[in-house]
């Protein structure tokens, strides 16, 4: 885990607003951001920006060899510690927002769940509606989106944005707990029934 938090760090000041963060999430926050994966059935689970793979190892925990993952990161060396880490997901090194045309390139429909590790507070509002788009176009209609905002980020204009447009893309929005074991403390956005 040390390893990880260095090389998360690394990214971060390489490039801070790509990264979003100064250390990957918490154990408890990837418990929380992943509860909508299935326990039963061959679901398609799709990660977007998984970096050193903390979401990515909750979601392998709950398929247990079931379904498909697919991650997609735009961080090549990001992306190279997660492969070399997880061979049993799908890794494409990709921006997010070509998410239809990734999944469509790899025959996959739509995805059953969609979790997100994405700096949404970092993004440009043009870049944060691409984004978005791209999930609900690639989203099963009975789906699942989560994702994740710092407490400290949450009535800054780019965050509260946000959740606007959440509330646009989506007819459910229900913001979690906060969990407070987590640098920075975090709370989680749960997300159903996209609006085409």
């Amino acid at each position: 885990m040390a390893n990880e938090s260095a090389i998360f760090f690394g990214q971060f000041l390489r490039s801070p607003a790509v990264t979003g963060a100064v250390a990957p999430s918490s154990r408890r926050l990837s418990a929380a951001v992943c509860v909508p994966v299935p326990e039963r059935g061959d679901p398609v689970v799709v990660e977007l920006g998984p970096g050193t793979g903390p979401f990515t190892a909750e979601i392998q925990r709950r398929l247990g060899g079931r379904g498909r993952h697919l991650a997609v990161e735009i961080n090549p060396r990001l992306a190279g510690h997660l492969s070399a880490r997880y061979p049993g997901v799908e890794l494409v090194v990709d921006n997010a927002a070509r998410l239809p045309e990734l999944l469509a390139a790899r025959g996959v429909a739509a995805a059953d769940v969609i979790v997100s590790g994405l700096p949404w507070a970092a993004f440009p509002p043009a870049h944060q509606a691409d984004l978005l788009r791209a999930v609900v176009a690639s989203l099963a209609p009975g789906g699942a989106f989560t994702t994740f905002s710092y407490v400290h980020a949450r009535l800054l204009p780019a965050a509260l944005r946000f959740r606007r447009r959440l509330g646009q893309a989506f007819e459910e929005v229900v913001a979690g707990r906060t969990v407070w074991r987590n640098l920075p403390p975090a709370f989680v956005y749960h997300a159903r029934r996209p609006r085409r």
